[in-house]
């Protein structure tokens, strides 16, 4: 094991399990409200109103996973990843194909990222053994995580989308900003290809010398492996080894067929007729009318279905621990309070470090970029005046920020790890080597360049 390997295991071993995290978080955030003067009744009942704030989120979350480990039991699915991880012939072409498509992905939905990124990293770790290429399985996965990150500047970014739809709760402060004003500013795209550029190299130098490749991981490896065709339970059988009318069904590809129709009419709707956008429920919609599809029946798609759930279970209740945190974050002055303590020491030249400074810690309590411009969207944009600077560009150097905690805290890693059946403290060591990457290159970018 190289000294790299051993200090990312190694710190991996300081991280308690997300459920412990989210404990010390609450308790370490109930201390700070009660020193800012909140009363405890009403941080119990910050608390309280945040526990269950993302009820909704859960569900989408979960079915997020289920529904992507479900599309990649698919034949469909697993020929295709397979063709486009045979085509890297050295270590390097292994990483920055598998890096950059993870990236690509995440660029165009937030949700395809995280769904799909564990995904290719398992396809392309196999094939890499396969072929002799010494690819470390959890830092491969660590790696394509990091390509998640250019969601923040891509076509789903949530605060810059939500800054230009009418009604935006500080449309009287700032306007609509343009979207070519903010994920499609000069500064956002040489940040995204700078970044992109970063991670291939630190990747390739990072790779550790002595890889644990991916059959020493045989949960994961096995989702590489072909599902067995769905056999109907012996039961069911008549004596002389005859289908029953119930098995025919199952196995008959009309009932799908009907249920993709309307699927399909609707998502047609959605996007044709009413124009509306990619969220999470349409993507959801297209991920359960897709694995529908390549399964073929309904047998094939609940046998994948059961197996699929298990990677589901580590946001189960762990979500609305987190979205208590958030709530005394966003329902005491603990969130106003900490932004303006940073936005005090601000000028025009240190004006993006701060505030991306203050959001990589507030994101480690609050797991969503809209709920995090929700609670410092004001005060940065205040500042951003007073020191002479547009507020597209704070609302940038915040999203630098908000990315930093996505990466080091266990909220959004546990779901990579819950797709690719991997404890996640055997490679969020490495997110942080990508962390301070992605922070400085967005501090300088969005210091020095025109936003």
């Amino acid at each position: 094991m190289d000294k790299l390997t051993r200090i990312a295991l190694g710190l991996g071993r300081l991280i308690p399990d997300a459920l412990t995290t989210s404990i010390a978080l609450l308790v370490l955030v109930v201390a700070v409200a009660l020193a800012m003067g909140n009363s405890l009744t009403a941080t119990m009942d910050a608390y309280y109103r945040g526990l269950w704030l993302l009820l909704p989120f859960t569900m989408q979350m979960t079915l997020i996973l289920v529904l992507s480990s479900t599309l990649g039991a698919t034949q469909t699915f697993r020929r295709l990843v397979r063709a486009v991880s045979r085509v890297p012939r050295t270590t390097t072409q292994v990483l920055g194909l598998s890096i950059l498509l993870s990236a690509a992905l995440s660029y165009l939905y937030w949700g395809l990222g995280i769904a799909l990124g564990p995904v290719i990293a398992i396809y392309f770790a196999r094939e890499a053994e396969a072929r002799g290429l010494k690819i470390d399985f959890p830092f491969l996965l660590a790696a394509t995580g990091a390509g998640w990150s250019v969601w923040q500047f891509g076509l789903s970014s949530s605060a810059p989308l939500m800054m230009n739809t009418p009604g935006h709760f500080l449309e009287s402060i700032t306007g609509l900003m343009p979207l070519r004003t903010t994920i499609f500013a000069p500064a956002s795209l040489v940040f995204v290809a700078l970044f992109l550029i970063a991670l291939l190299v630190a990747a390739r130098v990072m790779l550790p010398r002595r890889p644990e490749t991916i059959s020493s991981f045989p949960d994961s490896l096995g989702l590489a492996e072909p599902l067995t065709p769905a056999d109907p339970e012996p039961g069911l059988r008549h004596a002389e080894n005859v289908e029953s009318l119930s098995e025919r069904i199952e196995r008959h590809s009309v009932p799908t067929l009907v249920l993709c129709a309307m699927l399909a009419a609707w998502i047609g709707y959605h996007f044709g007729v009413k124009g509306a956008g990619l969220d999470l429920n349409s993507l959801n919609t297209i991920l359960l009318f897709t694995c529908l599809l390549l399964h073929r029946n309904v047998r094939n798609f609940s046998k994948a279905l059961q197996h699929s759930v298990v990677s589901a279970w580590p946001v189960v209740v762990l979500y609305h621990l987190y979205a208590g945190v958030a709530g005394l974050i966003q329902f005491t002055t603990v969130g106003e309070n900490f932004a303006g303590f940073f936005a005090t020491f601000s000028n025009r030249f240190t004006f993006p470090l701060l505030t991306a400074t203050a959001a990589a810690v507030v994101s480690i309590f609050v797991p969503s970029s809209g709920g995090q411009w929700a609670i410092q969207g004001f005060i940065t944009t205040q500042t951003a005046a007073a020191v002479g600077v547009t507020a597209q560009r704070g609302l940038l150097a915040l999203s630098v920020g908000d990315h930093v905690g996505n990466l080091i805290s266990p909220f959004w890693v546990v779901i990579a790890a819950g797709i690719a059946r991997i404890d996640f403290r055997r490679f969020i060591g490495y997110n942080l080597a990508f962390a301070a990457i992605w922070f400085v290159l967005g501090v300088l970018v969005f210091t020095f360049l025109p936003a």
